[in-house]
């Protein structure tokens, strides 16, 4: 075994070079070499050597004291071959988060999520990540998903329960050194401590001190939001809670009603970071814009009281639909164009936009929702260095790595625009090549798409930020008059 396991590193280099002396490329569904085409046992034999090393790959990966480094350049030679299996991606973010590099990690971690969402080995190495940089916000997110998915994946429950006990971890006050008698006036200060806690319970039950004081200082008023607000149902769930519709008892009116998750709250950050970007789209007021109209905290929840829409998201319209037609379509992100543009004027960027986000009202008037993850830029910035937030279908490429720009959300437009008139993303549409990145032009999809969405789209999905794009009300002025 000791021979076997001193063998592995050589065999392993041996393989993977033998696998690059012949580097298969893809066309038309068939492998060339040079300018031969090679026969189909020749592919089957190229996929059995990616397989090869993936199992391989696994191994050490998996291994107690695996040879991670050795698995990451293993890895990143089928990628150097044109390969574009997700799996390749997953292990790759797993490696790297056993070396500790954890921007390289999340970075093959959201290429695997993008191609797929269940991919739990993916999911754990960058919940783990975000871990490490203190973003449980971020990381309790992705370990919860990744073991809905496969509970019994025993790495997952492992970063789990690191997540969950390193949170809850409480440092315990040192005890007086054992032998040594307390002097006098301790014993008179313990009294004094004592006391003024009686007088200032006793001042709280007669409304002296009424409210909880939150670690700012700042004071939280107890109250129960049920008797405000009728809740009558549950019409959505999240990451981040869930959403109710309810019934405003003092304004008369229909609201829906989001409960952050509590468990989200412990921390004082957290908590903080929430209240910071709940004020700060609280701002915003546009008919295209579904409005917040409060922020009720208390000592154990936080609860979000939005405008109320009738009507249905535009991912739920695609589900019935599949597609819109395109002046339908031009019609609705009209709607969002002018609610993104007026929230980049006050430098908000929504850095979260997809079809589950625009809600369709039953007046036809499209609105922007759910700014949860929405961030402030300053004018002319090249966007600051954060967590990476968003969905990973519809990040831009910096977004990935936690640069948000107004050209971000103009890339996420793009795509959700794509998907409307199309049906699909851009990435699962038949002929995409993930090695070029070339979408499949929407015209050639549909003789009814006018060829200028092309090149509009072709544009905004620039990986350069530079060079898409630069306004939501440029992007609006294309579209307008395709």
């Amino acid at each position: 075994m000791k021979c076997l396991k001193a063998m592995l590193p050589a065999l392993f280099l041996a393989g993977v070079c033998a696998a690059q002396e012949n580097k298969p490329i893809m066309l038309d569904g068939r492998y060339m070499r040079g300018s031969s085409i090679v026969q189909p046992h020749e592919n089957a034999r190229a996929n059995l050597d990616m397989e090869s090393v993936l199992r391989s790959v696994s191994i050490l990966l998996s291994a107690k004291n695996g040879d991670y480094n050795l698995a990451v350049t293993s890895a990143q030679a089928l990628l150097e071959r044109g390969m574009s299996d997700p799996r390749i991606h997953s292990a790759l973010a797993v490696g790297y988060e056993k070396l500790g590099q954890c921007s390289e990690a999340k970075y093959h971690a959201n290429q695997a999520i993008a191609q797929r969402p269940s991919d739990v080995e993916a999911l754990t190495a960058r919940a783990y990540c975000f871990h490490k940089e203190e973003d449980d916000l971020r990381a309790r997110e992705d370990i919860e998903t990744a073991i809905k998915h496969n509970p019994k994946y025993e790495y997952a429950q492992e970063v789990n329960r690191i997540i969950t006990e390193e949170s809850a971890r409480v440092k315990q006050p040192k005890a007086p050194a054992s032998g040594r008698r307390l002097p006098t006036w301790f014993f008179a200060y313990v009294v004094c401590v004592i006391t003024v806690m009686i007088i200032f319970i006793v001042m709280r039950s007669r409304g002296f001190a009424r409210g909880a004081i939150d670690e700012s200082g700042r004071q939280l008023k107890e109250i129960n939001i049920k008797e405000q607000y009728h809740f009558i149902r549950q019409i959505g769930e999240g990451g981040m809670g869930k959403v109710y519709e309810a019934y405003d008892n003092v304004l008369k009116r229909k609201v829906a009603v989001k409960r952050i998750k509590p468990e989200l709250l412990k921390s004082h950050y957290v908590r903080e970071q929430f209240l910071s970007e709940a004020r700060m789209v609280a701002t915003l007021h546009h008919p295209c814009i579904v409005e917040i109209y409060t922020v009720l905290e208390t000592t154990n929840s936080l609860y979000l009281v939005f405008e109320y829409v009738e009507g249905q998201t535009l991912e739920t319209r695609l589900d019935i639909d599949g597609y819109l037609n395109f002046d339908d379509a031009r019609a609705v992100f009209g709607s969002v164009c002018q609610g993104l543009s007026y929230a980049h004027s006050h430098n908000i960027v929504h850095c979260d936009l997809k079809p589950g986000n625009i809600m369709i009202s039953d007046s036809g008037v499209a609105k922007v929702m759910d700014f949860g993850v929405a961030r402030k830029v300053s004018e002319g910035n090249k966007g600051d260095h954060r967590t990476v937030a968003g969905t990973p279908a519809y990040m831009s490429p910096e977004q990935q790595k936690g640069f948000m720009t107004k050209q971000s959300d103009i890339y996420s437009l793009a795509i959700c625009l794509y998907e409307a008139i199309v049906g699909q993303v851009p990435w699962s549409v038949k002929g995409f090549d993930i090695t070029t990145r070339n979408i499949i032009p929407p015209s050639s999809i549909s003789d009814s798409i006018p060829k200028v969405v092309d090149k509009l789209i072709e544009t905004s999905l620039n990986d350069d930020p530079a060079k898409r794009i630069q306004t939501v009300d440029e992007f609006w002025e294309i579209l307008k008059n395709a």
